[in-house]
């Protein structure tokens, strides 16, 4: 029996096979930012805004068919200037909402993400390898700081408009087919190889 323990996008390794290796951007979260972000949150560039210094702003991404994605959110960067709270001083490395900050972003389109599907209305078969399905959202934990967002497994479909590509179940002693499985993914829409822009 597989874990029930959301964990969002956790960045596994490239495309190519290659290990990640920690590859991160760093943007720009603005005070305006109204929902908490947790570590492995999907995180969407904000069309025009961005800081003094031209680092683009970002804020949580969408769920659902049509949400694209820049990135996961990797950490927090304390160099923003701006007001240091608790949490930022070696504790859950979660940002509460209305807290302005830089945050590390992986957002290298060709990564593998490690995703939980949601199991609602039934698990994903062992056939929904090489399909399509979206992200649900889900709230983060501030005690171990990780996101709650999974794939959500009503929505799996062969047809273009998946957030997230499904390469293969994740192949691991402790994850199988069924309830809360653990699944291989690339983001569909990702906003740094779309050509319409934000």
């Amino acid at each position: 029996m597989n874990a029930n323990s959301p964990f969002g996008l956790r960045p596994m390794a490239y495309a190519s096979g290659a290990p990640y290796g920690g590859g991160v951007q760093v943007y720009y979260v603005p005070a305006s930012n109204a929902t908490p972000l947790f570590l492995g949150d999907p995180v969407l560039a904000l069309g025009g805004a961005a800081d003094a210094s031209g680092v683009p702003a970002v804020g949580i991404a969408a769920a659902g068919a049509s949400g694209p994605i820049t990135g996961v959110m990797q950490g927090i960067a304390n160099n923003a200037g701006e007001t240091v709270l608790p949490v930022l001083q070696n504790q859950t490395p979660y940002l509460p909402a209305g807290q302005a900050a830089y945050i590390y972003v992986a957002d290298d389109p060709n990564l593998v993400f490690a995703v939980q599907e949601d199991s609602i209305g039934g698990a994903l078969p062992a056939g929904a390898a090489s399909s399509n399905a979206s992200l649900v959202a889900g709230a983060g934990s501030t005690v171990s700081s990780l996101s709650g967002w999974q794939l959500q497994s009503s929505s799996l479909g062969t047809a273009a408009g998946g957030q997230m590509r499904i390469l293969r179940a994740y192949q691991s002693i402790d994850n199988a087919i069924g309830a809360n499985a653990r699944w291989l993914c690339r983001i569909n829409l990702h906003a740094i190889t779309s050509t319409t822009g934000i």
